[in-house]
């Protein structure tokens, strides 16, 4: 009976032995298995580029070799089946661009929130409904893509990054913006296109720095006017229910319904308004008398104040000095004083179609448009990257 004893022990101890060994050949061939890097990948990590390029290569698992890169500064793993990333990513200090659009992560991965040194993270399309607290860790974050998710609620946790100038946050859910969403006040590009708005969230005329602002494709019926936003250089208003474009400054940007009439109309009333002035000047000079010119904009690319020994003589918007007063008159009546923010030329780009990351200026495209600036850049359906840097935010753009 004890030999029989010791005999089933040792059964069973060669048995589990056995199991193990089988087990850790299991897992060392799904090691192998995961390791097995598509065509021409394996020299991409040899190269020793900071730029690596892993997008649409039917990923579930990031390539644990990626997280040893040490050298590298832009991270593209778009268009894979991500659920998360692995914490050793987190050593990736240099990283400054990292693109996860396309994926299928339904939280953003803790590690990404220690990769302190990002200027510009990609989130767009994926399944995320909140941002983790941990992202204020991104203290040099600004650009963020967080297009095509399911976020119901403003995010809250971006008041805490003081840089953020680019917020790509179109195609969600949203029905309305927090009150308190002008303390974001680095803040230049703002896309809400494709969310649930019905009224114009009043907090954005506070919004003073915002130069590009889309509300393309919501319910919204009527407009404010918009000339207290003395900054804004583009606002896009396109697929809600309205006929024409809100009262803006002389040298916004709309795109919408009755927009090109609009454009039309403004260039045809400068047009009359330089023709005016240049009639006067010959007259008053046939006199021999000294000319004045009252606000009228002779160089529409121009619109500075220009002072002279005698006094300053202001190169307006196509306005006299009555109007001026007259239009800010209406404007205090209807919306109340607020004080004026002088645009500084902040670097902003805004395209309407496609996604591109990567380059050095921020373009606006669209169509019946364009605009130049340096930093942000946009554009919204299939995606094509190119690869040169946009050194500070970004909306992608056909060709950014």
């Amino acid at each position: 009976m004890g030999n029989s004893s010791r005999k089933g022990e040792g059964d069973e101890e060669e048995q589990g032995g056995k199991d193990g060994e089988e087990a850790e050949i299991t897992e060392r061939k799904k090691e192998e298995v995961e390791e097995e890097l598509p065509l021409g990948v394996e020299e991409l990590f040899e190269s020793g580029d900071p730029v690596l390029d892993l997008s649409y290569r039917k990923f579930k698992r990031l390539p644990s070799r990626v997280c040893g890169l040490m050298h590298l500064e832009k991270l593209y793993v778009c268009g894979n089946s991500l659920r998360t990333l692995p914490d050793s990513i987190s050593q990736l200090q240099g990283l400054r661009i990292l693109a996860l659009d396309f994926n299928k992560m339904e939280d953003v991965p803790q590690a990404v929130c220690q990769l302190t040194n990002l200027t510009r993270l990609y989130l767009g399309s994926n399944r995320l409904m909140s941002l983790p607290a941990e992202l204020r860790n991104l203290q040099s974050l600004r650009c963020l893509w967080v297009e095509s998710n399911y976020f119901q609620r403003f995010p809250r946790e971006l008041y805490d990054l003081p840089h953020l100038k680019s917020l790509q946050i179109g195609d969600n859910r949203m029905k309305t913006l927090p009150s308190d969403l002008w303390r974001m006040e680095a803040l230049r590009g703002l896309w809400l296109y494709g969310n649930r708005f019905d009224t114009f969230p009043k907090v954005l005329l506070r919004m003073e720095g915002l130069e590009i602002l889309d509300l393309d494709r919501n319910k919204i019926s009527e407009f404010p006017s918009l000339k207290r936003l003395r900054a804004l250089r583009l606002f896009s208003y396109d697929h809600n229910p309205v006929d024409g474009p809100p009262k803006v400054g002389e040298e916004v940007l709309v795109v919408g319904e009755g927009a090109a009439e609009f454009l039309e109309a403004r260039e045809a009333r400068k047009e009359r308004l330089r023709k005016a002035a240049e009639k006067e000047a010959e007259e008053l000079a046939l006199a021999g008398e000294e000319p004045v010119i009252h606000g009228i904009l002779k160089n529409s690319s121009s619109n500075s104040k220009q002072a002279t020994n005698g006094g300053v003589v202001t190169l307006g918007n196509a306005h006299t000095k009555e109007e001026e007063a007259k239009e800010e008159e209406e404007e205090e009546e209807e919306d109340g004083e607020l004080p004026v923010t002088e645009y500084d030329g902040a670097e902003l780009e805004y395209d309407e179609e496609g996604v591109e990351y990567e380059t050095e200026e921020l373009i606006c495209e669209g169509e019946g448009f364009e605009y130049e600036g340096e930093e942000l850049e946009y554009e919204r359906a299939q995606m094509d990257y190119e690869y040169e840097e946009l050194e500070d935010t970004g909306r992608h753009d056909e060709g950014a």
